[in-house]
């Protein structure tokens, strides 16, 4: 694919523009698709959110252009200091051997294998899975968005090994330091059985919150951020005064916010806001809601 000489010089520019730049589908807080999330996520726990990125998914000259400019079909794709260095798979194995950190100029990465728990029938069951899959190992991760998975496969050699009840769980960097004081267990209730996880770093819960206990925190004075996720046209139809809109401006405040801050979610039913809600969650405030019946049932509509 040949590359129009404008579309070039725009990407050059953006690559000289800073010293680490990622090219992904959506943004660092709200990427679009899971190879994304995982290379953003990586780079946060490093560089604290000092790099530049851009979305391809909102200019289509550049999405293709740079798969042309560096002769890599894929996206992500992360330059520092104007250089190439891959996509998801070539920063995962630099993340877990340490390469990354050494990269940009940081301390070796802490290997030291989380102490984790399996109960007893938890690692009954695992064991007769494993048993169907002679020579393979169990792996476990755990993603920037705290959605954890087990799977089975070969051993890289660059995994952390923790052990529990006789069992030993392979996992990348991240996933040992979220992984920390993990509990595996094996439940069964009326949805069916299966293992469960207790992961205690993980971010609290989406809370419900009824539209009396909202106003009785606010008639307190209480310090709480209330976002109203509805289409503009709903929020002038029907304005929560005491709530800001989920706009483009907030949405960049928010990512500079006090994680502490309670934040709680409007919609107009309390459906489409609870997904919203579980996003922020994900991104690390200790204090999220969402409102019950949403702003029809705060208005007396429900």
């Amino acid at each position: 694919m040949s590359l129009d000489s404008a579309v070039r010089e725009r990407i050059e520019q953006q690559i000289a523009s800073h010293e680490v730049f990622l090219y992904m589908k959506g943004s660092p807080k709200m990427p679009q698709c899971g190879f994304s999330a995982k290379t953003a996520g990586m780079l946060d726990s490093l560089l604290n959110g000092d790099y530049a990125s851009f979305n391809v998914l909102e200019d289509e000259l550049i999405r293709e252009g740079i798969k042309a400019f560096g002769d890599w079909p894929t996206i992500p794709q992360l330059y520092v200091k104007g250089e190439l260095i891959g996509g998801c798979d070539i920063i995962t194995e630099m993340y877990n051997a340490g390469e990354l950190h050494e990269l940009f100029g940081l301390d070796a990465p802490d290997r030291t294998p989380p102490e984790i728990e399996i109960t007893d029938q938890a690692a009954e069951k695992i064991r007769e899975f494993l048993q169907h899959y002679p020579d393979q190992h169990l792996h476990f991760s755990v993603g920037s968005d705290w959605q954890a998975q087990f799977q089975v496969g070969p051993k890289s050699g660059q995994e952390i090994e923790s052990s529990s009840n006789g069992l030993t769980v392979l996992m990348d960097l991240a996933t040992a330091d979220r992984a920390r004081g993990a509990k595996i267990d094996w439940t069964v209730s009326m949805q069916g059985e299966g293992l469960s996880l207790d992961l205690p770093g993980a971010p609290a819960p989406v809370k419900d919150m009824t539209p009396d206990e909202l106003q009785n925190r606010m008639n307190a004075g209480e310090r709480l951020l209330v976002v109203d996720t509805r289409p503009e046209a709903d929020r002038q139809a029907q304005p929560l005064e005491f709530a800001r809109g989920l706009d483009a401006e907030l949405m960049a405040e928010l990512k500079e916010a006090d994680t502490m801050m309670p934040l709680v979610f409007v919609c107009a039913h309390g459906i489409s806001s609870r997904a919203v809600a579980e996003h922020y969650r994900k991104q690390g405030f200790a204090q999220v809601y969402n409102l019950e019946g949403g702003a029809n049932a705060l208005m007396g509509q429900a």
